[in-house]
């Protein structure tokens, strides 16, 4: 069995055609038939319903397709770390979130390029979920996020847990309480943001042993709470625009009380565990050179500004 003879059906079967794969790969219709069939003839299965048009995988073909493009995915990743390790990068690009880039980042990337002058850093925005495949890729070298994911390439460290509070219109009834609790907020609409879902064990679903969950909605719920509606935006700006437009309320982490303070009233929360984490995610086996230095100046402004932090070593 080659790699050659999987693309080939891996071609095929995404066009659902041979003349429009043979487009794509530079190969002629008979080298790909050619492949497939030495495929099939190796795995002893039909794999390509030739029959139909456009063109169907059997029922073989489709578990093939869907077990094999996992392999794929491995040779891809295998091959952009052995790239990354013989030419190491010179730029150290940094993955964040929105939720980080209003906090401390600033102040890390400041003290960095002091301590490193010559470094190049680059920013990118992107979500936590995304974080993983552009760190396995070689976009990013490392990235902040703010969920726990499990991928056996990458590295997670937990940098630090930062308190929720309460994005409320400035005209809103709690707006000048201190120290809410959730079931106070039960009679509101909820504005949710988050990208990434959690998940969660919920021992009240029968026959599920976890279940996806939005993150503050599981925080609601955690405490016997639930929100009276929710509107869903694409991110956290947008969301923090309806607040200040009177369109109900959301929570965010402390650091973000700096954003529209005018319109809006940021409060409280009187639970201690009501905090969003803050991960830094990074390659499990293959570093950015500048990374060892990099987790320790962000150890550095965080002990500067007092704050409470895990210290981790590699």
């Amino acid at each position: 069995m080659q790699l050659k003879q999987i693309q080939a059906f891996h071609a095929v079967a995404k066009s659902q055609s041979f003349s429009a794969a043979a487009t794509t790969t530079g190969l002629s219709q008979p080298t790909l038939s050619r492949l497939i069939k030495q495929l099939e003839e190796q795995i002893g299965a039909e794999l390509v319903d030739r029959y139909h048009r456009p063109l169907q995988l059997t029922e073989a073909g489709m578990f093939y397709f869907e077990k094999s493009q996992l392999l794929l995915a491995e040779l891809d990743t295998i091959s952009a770390l052995t790239k990354r390790m013989a030419h190491p990068p010179k730029t150290l690009s940094i993955g964040f979130v929105p939720s980080v880039l209003y906090g401390l980042l600033p102040d890390i990337i400041a003290l960095l390029k002091q301590q490193l002058p010559d470094l190049e850093v680059q920013l990118k925005d992107i979500s936590s979920y995304q974080q993983l495949d552009a760190l396995k890729s070689g976009e990013i070298d490392v990235g902040f996020g703010r969920f726990a994911q499990q991928d056996e390439w990458v590295r997670q460290i937990l940098l630090r847990h930062e308190r929720y509070v309460v994005a409320l219109p400035a005209v809103h009834p709690l707006a000048e309480v201190r120290n809410l609790r959730l079931p106070q907020l039960a009679d509101n609409r909820l504005i949710l943001y988050h990208q990434t879902h959690l998940n969660v064990a919920d021992a009240s679903l029968a026959g599920h042993s976890n279940i996806e969950t939005e993150p503050l909605l599981n925080l609601f719920a955690r405490y016997g709470a639930a929100p009276f509606s929710t509107t869903t935006v694409s991110d956290l700006q947008v969301a923090l625009g309806l607040v200040a437009a009177g369109e109900g309320i959301t929570l965010v982490p402390d650091s973000l009380k700096i954003l529209r303070g005018q319109q809006i009233r940021y409060q409280s929360l009187l639970h201690e565990d009501a905090t969003s984490p803050i991960y830094l995610n990074t390659l499990a086996q293959m570093t950015h050179p500048a990374f060892e230095h990099f987790l320790e100046t962000i150890y550095q402004v965080y002990e500067h500004k007092g704050i409470t932090y895990r210290r981790q070593s590699l």
